[in-house]
């Protein structure tokens, strides 16, 4: 599938935490990443991205205010596959935090 680039803002970055909002119109992805450190995701518009990794694409809906978290080693792409705006803030938590 041919998506656009979702949208990335660095709101901080220092030895603690990296914070990045990510906007993702409809048809838009991250591209494949591997995540370096564990993180936390802050859920800001919900709805049903698109989880592709080594196993597979499935559907993975989010909603608005429920956090989760994943551990570093995290490889995939998120893409919204829908027709609505999804956004959600990512909490990196860096080694010594």
């Amino acid at each position: 599938m041919n998506r656009t680039t979702a949208l990335s803002e660095v709101q901080r970055d220092d030895d603690e935490l990296r914070v990045t909002l990510w906007q993702f119109p409809p048809g838009s992805g991250t591209g494949w990443h591997v995540h370096e450190v564990a993180y936390v995701v802050v859920p800001i518009n919900g709805g049903a991205l698109t989880v592709e990794d080594k196993s597979g694409s499935r559907a993975y809906p989010i909603e608005s205010g429920k956090s989760y978290s994943r551990p570093a080693g995290a490889e995939h792409n998120i893409a919204n596959d829908g027709t609505d705006d999804i956004a959600f803030v990512e909490i990196e938590l860096k080694p010594g935090r």
